[in-house]
């Protein structure tokens, strides 16, 4: 076979791609506005998004997420509180025993609802004493859950150690703010 017979189908190709990204275009997908579904453009309108076949409404017994609030999407502002340790420990005093009882209840209570612990220190010590110490608040708030009934596959542990502090002061109150573990919720 001749080189130009073997390049002919591939240039044939080539062109019937190019012209394909010639065509017409579709607009950009936008919102449709807080809830309202997509309808068939009018004349008057030229900016019609196709809902596709995966978008469907929520209809009353579709869930709401009403019970689990969030100030924005990474899970921050949901429904379980922080719990506090003392300096340089990772047990458990009587004040965080009885709010994971509390979380427990609600984590049982919502089991689509994957829950990531996060272990935090205060900027005293290194980087990676902190980080150990992070992972065994984590570590120690899981095992105290699941104690509690929570299934140990519904809940993820992580040390952050002393890279991201609730409160970025100097002093003591500042320091006891960020020796926590907190509690992101996803959907």
């Amino acid at each position: 076979m001749t080189r130009a017979r073997l390049l002919s189908p591939f240039l044939l190709l080539v062109s019937v791609l190019l012209l394909e990204g010639c065509g017409p275009k579709r607009p950009p997908a936008s919102a449709t506005g807080s809830g309202a579904r997509a309808t068939a453009p009018s004349s008057a309108e030229s900016d019609y998004v196709d809902p596709g076949p995966d978008v469907r409404p929520l209809d009353s017994d579709s869930a709401s997420g009403e019970d689990i609030t969030f100030s924005d999407a990474s899970g921050e502002g949901g429904p379980l509180a922080d719990v506090y340790f003392e300096y340089d420990q990772s047990s458990l005093n009587d004040a965080a025993r009885a709010t994971l009882a509390q979380h427990a209840t609600w984590i049982k209570a919502h089991p689509g609802v994957p829950v990531m612990v996060e272990g935090h220190c205060d900027e005293r010590g290194t980087v990676d004493y902190n980080l150990a110490l992070g992972d065994q608040r984590a570590q120690a708030v899981r095992d105290y859950l699941v104690s509690l009934g929570v299934p140990r596959d519904r809940l993820a542990a992580v040390s952050l150690g002393k890279e991201r502090p609730v409160d970025p002061g100097h002093t003591e109150a500042a320091w006891s703010r960020n020796r926590r573990a907190h509690f992101r919720v996803s959907r």
